[in-house]
């Protein structure tokens, strides 16, 4: 007798199948089996909490707190309803503890005026600013999407999208993120956050007027594809040797006239390529560089390392976070804080160029 049923379909059995066994032995204690049934989703659920909060270290926390609730209460979820309609509420009142707690998260460029370079006030703000987030962590969702999806998933983790999210209230947030992030239905939504259908569409109307007056004419993802993989490499080398020589005039070239400069925790930055020629031989170009391209938040980024005359070393220092427009940098945004370059991947220090001339 032939199986009845598309291959497609017996695989989606096979799965359910799986997951109803794995689900009864982790209600029974087990732990092995409760690691394996979340596996799938940890990845999406700490994207979540990221574009929820703004900042990898606080995602951090949100899915450590999801997975302890989750592990804690699963023997009343019992399978009753979708796993991972089930996981992303716990995710979703995570974050939303977090956020109670927790400044509001935004980019320099957004919290106030640019400065001028000969008379800027160096404030420096511990917390409250958007964090980079590597995009091996960024990709697609494969296979979980839902047709309400209005978002590319690797261009909403990219900083603009993510600094727009913030501007939302927490409750908005979270609609507009499952709503046309994820893709979750209107009912799974209410399901989610505890609340009717009519709430969540009107938090829905009210959070894409706000976003849509805060996005960019067109994504990361887009403005790169459209630039071409040998306009990116060179773009890429040039950013590296431009820094590295401690060259200003090559540094300008690459920028949009209106470009800006950057440096979370500072909230001074810079604005047009004067005020940016201006800063540059008075702030890094003091110091020796070594960059090392990378990727975060879907777009052009690169691990910089300060030399060191004591252990004549480059030491990790800050990641430079790229925005393109056309075939130019349209932003610099220089996040200081070494400690984020091991989430690339990138070592703490590296050996002397060899070009004993490189420069930043």
């Amino acid at each position: 007798m032939g199986r009845s049923g598309s291959p497609n379909e017996r695989t989606v059995a096979f799965e359910r199948l799986g997951e109803a066994m794995l689900l009864a032995a982790a209600c029974a204690g087990d732990e092995r089996a409760f690691e394996e049934l979340i596996s799938p989703h940890r990845q999406e659920l700490h994207r979540h909490c990221y574009r929820m909060l703004g900042s990898a270290h606080d995602a951090d926390e949100a899915l450590q707190d999801t997975l302890m609730r989750a592990w804690r209460g699963l023997p009343g979820f019992g399978g009753r309803s979708s796993l991972r309609t089930w996981l992303y509420r716990i995710a979703t009142n995570a974050s939303l503890r977090v956020v109670e707690r927790r400044p509001r998260r935004v980019l320099p460029v957004d919290d106030g005026p640019p400065a001028d370079p000969g008379a800027a006030r160096w404030q420096l703000v511990e917390a409250g600013w958007v964090e980079p987030y590597p995009s091996d962590r960024a990709g697609v969702e494969a296979g979980v999407l839902g047709p309400a999806a209005r978002y590319e998933q690797s261009e909403s983790v990219e900083l603009a999208f993510v600094a727009a999210f913030q501007h939302l209230p927490p409750n908005q947030r979270a609609v507009l993120l499952l709503r046309d992030v994820l893709g979750f239905s209107a009912k799974e939504a209410a399901e989610v956050l505890g609340t009717t259908l009519a709430s969540v569409n009107s938090a829905l109307q009210r959070a894409r007027r706000t976003v849509r007056r805060r996005l960019p004419e067109r994504s990361q993802r887009a403005s790169l594809r459209a630039l071409g993989d040998v306009r990116v490499r060179e773009l890429v080398a040039a950013y590296v040797e431009a820094w590295e020589r401690g060259d200003v005039a090559a540094i300008l070239a690459l920028l949009t006239d209106d470009a800006t400069f950057s440096m979370p925790p500072y909230a001074v930055w810079f604005g047009g390529r004067d005020a940016i020629a201006a800063f540059l031989p008075r702030g890094p170009l003091r110091e020796r560089w070594r960059l090392v391209p990378v990727r975060a938040n879907g777009q052009l980024a690169f691990g910089c390392y300060r030399w060191n005359d004591d252990s004549r070393l480059h030491i990790a220092h800050s990641l430079d976070v790229l925005t393109v427009a056309g075939d130019r940098i349209e932003h610099i945004t220089a996040f200081l804080d070494a400690e984020s370059l091991a989430r690339f991947g990138l070592p703490p220090e590296l050996p002397p160029a060899r070009d004993s001339r490189s420069a930043r």
